[in-house]
C-alpha cells in the first residue's frame, strides 16, 4: 500500500532503462504494449482487466488514493522529478501520472464470443482511418451503443496510440478490437460468422433507416478522405448512406457512426 509518496523509489537519471523503454512505448515502438497518460485513463485502465506492468509519478502528484489503487496491480511503480516527467510525458498539460499496460490479445476470438451476447450484434469494420482522433472517437460511439466489436484494417491509424487513447475515453481497453485486417479476410471472416456484410458511402440509393437492423452485420466505414472504392463497395451485400441537404458534402466519421448505430440501437 502507499502511504506516502516517499514510499515510492526514486528515478533521477533521463537515460535511465525504464524511462528509455516508456518513450519507446509512447513512440508506437512497442507492439506489444501501449502508454496510458493521466488520471482519468488510468482509472479507466485500472478498471478493466489490462495487465499493468509499471507506473511513473511525477514528485508532485498528490493522488494518493489513485496511486494505491495502482500499487494492487504492478508492484513496478517509480517516483521521477517534474522535469524529468515532461521528458516522458505525451501532452502538454500532464497530470503526473502514467502507466505501462500490455496490448489485449486475442480479440477476433473475442469478437466472435461477444457476438451472441451483445445487446447489439453488430461488428463495425474502419477501412484506412487516419486520424487517430476520429478513430478514439468511433470507439467511444461503438462501445457506447453496444456493439460486439471493432475491427480495424491494416494503414489505419494506430488504435493503442496515446492520441486515440484519449480520444477513445476508456473504449480501447473494454472494447474487443481486431487490428491490422485485410478487408477481402473480414468480408469472408463474416460470411462464415453469417454476418450481412453493410457498406456505407454517399453514393448508395438506400437511406440507413430503410434496412432492418435486427439482422446481425458488419458495418463498414471508409476513410475519411477517400471512403470506399467501387470496387469495395460491390464486395458487399448492402450500401446505405445517410441522406444529406445538397451542397453537403459529408459529415464527420464519428456522428456518422453514431447517427447509425443509434438507429440499430433504437
Amino acid at each position: 500500500m502507499i502511504q506516502a509518496m516517499h514510499d515510492i523509489p526514486k528515478i533521477v537519471s533521463r537515460e535511465n532503462g525504464r524511462l528509455i523503454h516508456a518513450r519507446k512505448v509512447r513512440d508506437g515502438k512497442v507492439r506489444s504494449e501501449m502508454f496510458i497518460e493521466g488520471r482519468r485513463l488510468v482509472s479507466e485502465a485500472l478498471s478493466s482487466d489490462l495487465v499493468i506492468d509499471e507506473c511513473f509519478v511525477s514528485d508532485d502528484f498528490r493522488d494518493l488514493e489513485l496511486l494505491d489503487a495502482v500499487s494492487r496491480r504492478t508492484e513496478a511503480i517509480a517516483q521521477i522529478s517534474a522535469r524529468l516527467f515532461v521528458s516522458v510525458a505525451d501532452t502538454d498539460h500532464t497530470q503526473g501520472i502514467i502507466v505501462v499496460a500490455k496490448r489485449p490479445q486475442g480479440l477476433a476470438e473475442k469478437i466472435e464470443s461477444r457476438l451472441g451476447v451483445s445487446s447489439l450484434p453488430i461488428v463495425v469494420f474502419l477501412k484506412e482511418i487516419n486520424n487517430p482522433s476520429n478513430l478514439g472517437a468511433v470507439l467511444r460511439t461503438a462501445e457506447a451503443a453496444g456493439v460486439a466489436g471493432v475491427i480495424v484494417s491494416t494503414h489505419s491509424a494506430e488504435v493503442y496510440s496515446p492520441k486515440a487513447l484519449r480520444a477513445a475515453m476508456g473504449a480501447s481497453f473494454r472494447l474487443p478490437i481486431w487490428t491490422d485486417a485485410e478487408l477481402g479476410e473480414v468480408l469472408r471472416w463474416a460470411k462464415a460468422k453469417n454476418l450481412r456484410t453493410t457498406a456505407t458511402g454517399a453514393s448508395s440509393v438506400t437511406g440507413y433507416t430503410e434496412i432492418d437492423w435486427k439482422i446481425p452485420r458488419l458495418l463498414i466505414f471508409g476513410s475519411e478522405a477517400h471512403g470506399l472504392s467501387e470496387s469495395e463497395m460491390s464486395g458487399t451485400e448492402e450500401k446505405i448512406r445517410i441522406p444529406m441537404e445538397s451542397g453537403v458534402e459529408s459529415l464527420n466519421l464519428a456522428v456518422s457512426a453514431g447517427i447509425m448505430l443509434f438507429e440499430a440501437k433504437r
